[in-house]
């Protein structure tokens, strides 16, 4: 036997027939069809339902949402499992669907206030803020002793720019309620609203002559004849405040508030300094504040007033990661990578979940060439965050530069694994791949690495240069290294190791002339005369007949330390040896 149990749903949000009394609205009518159920049915509801719950239970959402489903299937009554099967939509941003579901939920069952909070969290969500209001006031209506639904109602009210119903709601609040701090400061707003500025200011007035300590009421005043242009009456307000509570935070940033707009950065600094020596004042805030300064930072005195802001806050709070990592994340903007480097490790002592914070440190450790500290962080960071790409690479690396080029390869190959969408990190993978291979000999595996970093960045001048270099130290395909090694000087003009290579390429190509005045210019550099420049130059020198200065530079070659196993015997046997 079925039967049809037709439920109706008011478009204004007052959904079911019993929390509506007003005939007279226009009606969206909803229908909900259920069934006598039998003695299967029901055991097969009970089984669907808890089978969803503990599919929900173990995060399999897939599974419950299904398990949800079959029990509205046998019983379309069962505003259980709508209400379960509609959060996992929200939680989804499946909104539409979840909406049509608690709508059908609080129809069957109307009392039920969980679902009514779900569906308020929905037009929340989508800023349905007028059916919000009809939600709220039959959240009111279940739940009379909540004041939280009518603060939450009046708020709707002032989003819909409906003033005035604000201002009831709060008289409602008021009469159910009493009054309070929270419910004068929202009739302060509310004046505010309504343009009664002078109205509001006089009131505020009044409170601080009747409750002088209480500072909220002269930061309020403040803010009220900003907004009416009186900014200096404003300060003057604030430091009668001051005066009344000197170690106020709250009062400090009000204070420091104003004088930046003001321009005036000594009396900003001055205020702030004595706000961050406040442990009670919220970190994130403190943390956010010296962040505000870094688009300033081309300014010394921006960076000077961060620094010393930063180092109050890791000695007022000294257990707290984010304060070293600010301090840290300062300092590396100051280009103090040692003291950035110190403060990123207090920080990673205090909490080593913080991932950011170890990506800058190995940063820092390969910038600086601490390439073992870089292995060492890098392996014990990839223990904690086994996913991210720029530890592979940062560690790997670490690996290339210690010469441990089995590793490097075999941590940068995991890091390509995880398919970045990053392109500078994969172009420095491709490009770390290459120097690596062609240490390992694996001149196939090189070049095809170097070719995907030109991919990505045909223009990066690194890549481009140590391609070619390597190229021609094999005698491989020398034209195509020429063009390279020219492109990168173009890039990079007045690169000491890049015109080194450009004159090791034509020296291959036999072009010695050329050769010789690329090699000078490269000797010329800033970072010029290693070893390996002085030994390319004695072999252009030699083949240009000029024997003696060729054995003089193999000479100066040696005298620092290194070159190539055959410079010995070029030395012995005064001449060049391919």
């Amino acid at each position: 036997m079925k039967k049809a149990v037709f439920l109706f749903l008011l478009t204004s949000c007052a959904f079911s027939l019993f929390a509506q009394k007003n005939k007279g609205n226009n009606k969206e009518a909803v229908s909900v069809v259920g069934k006598v159920l039998n003695q299967i049915d029901s055991l097969q509801v009970k089984d669907f339902f808890f089978e969803g719950l503990h599919e929900k239970i173990v995060m399999n959402y897939v599974d419950a949402a299904l398990n949800f489903e079959k029990v509205i299937e046998i019983d379309p009554l069962n505003d259980a499992a709508m209400y379960e099967l509609a959060n996992l939509k929200f939680d989804q941003n499946n909104t539409t669907e979840a909406e049509g579901l608690i709508r059908n939920a609080v129809t069957v069952n109307p009392e039920n206030e969980w679902y009514w909070i779900l569906l308020a969290d929905i037009y929340k969500k989508t800023n349905k803020i007028a059916q919000l209001v009809s939600v709220l006031e039959e959240l009111s209506k279940i739940a009379p002793k909540k004041e939280a639904y009518y603060y939450d109602k009046a708020n709707a009210f002032l989003i819909l720019r409906k003033v005035d119903d604000a201002a009831k709601a709060y008289d409602e609040i008021e009469k159910k309620f009493g009054s309070s701090d929270e419910l004068i400061s929202a009739r302060q707003r509310i004046l505010m609203q309504q343009g009664k500025s002078g109205k509001l200011e006089e009131e505020l007035t009044g409170l601080i002559a009747s409750k002088p300590d209480e500072l909220r009421n002269y930061i309020y005043l403040s803010e009220v004849l900003t907004q009416s242009g009186n900014r200096e009456k404003a300060i003057e307000i604030l430091n009668k405040a001051k005066s009344v509570s000197p170690s106020s935070a709250m009062v400090r940033l009000a204070l420091a508030d104003h004088y930046k707009a003001l321009k005036q950065y000594e009396n900003t600094f001055i205020e702030l300094k004595v706000a961050f020596a406040d442990p009670n004042l919220d970190i994130d805030e403190k943390v956010r504040i010296v962040l505000s300064f870094f688009p300033m930072f081309t300014e010394m005195k921006a960076r000077a007033y961060a620094n010393e802001l930063a180092s109050i806050m890791v000695r007022v709070h000294p257990n707290e990661a984010k304060a070293f990592a600010v301090q840290g994340d300062v300092l590396f903007q100051e280009r103090k990578y040692e003291q950035a480097q110190e403060s990123y490790k207090k920080a990673l002592a205090i909490n080593d979940q913080v991932y950011l914070i170890w990506e800058q440190l190995l940063r820092i450790e390969v910038s600086r060439g601490e390439f073992q500290q870089a292995v060492l962080d890098g392996n014990k960071a990839l223990g904690i965050f086994p996913n991210q790409a720029a530890l592979y690479l940062y560690t790997g690396i670490g690996y290339a530069q210690t010469r441990n080029y089995e590793k490097a390869t075999s941590i940068l190959k995991s890091a390509l694994d995880l398919e970045s969408e990053d392109n500078d990190v994969l172009l420095q993978i491709y490009s770390t791949l290459g120097d690596s291979y062609n240490a390992l000999k694996k001149f196939k595996e090189s070049d095809q690495a170097y070719t995907k970093a030109l991919e990505l960045d045909p223009s990066n001048s690194y890549v481009l240069n140590n391609y070619a270099y390597y190229l021609s130290l094999r005698g491989e395909n020398l034209e195509e290294a020429e063009k390279m090694s020219k492109r990168s000087l173009e890039i990079d003009p007045d690169n000491a190791s890049s015109e080194d290579t450009y004159a090791w390429i034509l020296f291959r190509l036999k072009k010695y002339a050329d050769a010789k005045k690329w090699i000078e210019k490269s000797l010329q550099g800033k970072t010029s005369n290693n070893a390996t420049q002085q030994e390319h130059y004695g072999d252009i020198l030699y083949l240009l007949g000029e024997k003696e200065k060729a054995l003089e530079q193999w000479q100066n070659a040696k005298a620092q330390g290194s070159g190539s196993n055959k410079l010995e015997k070029k030395i012995n046997e005064k001449k060049y040896i391919d």
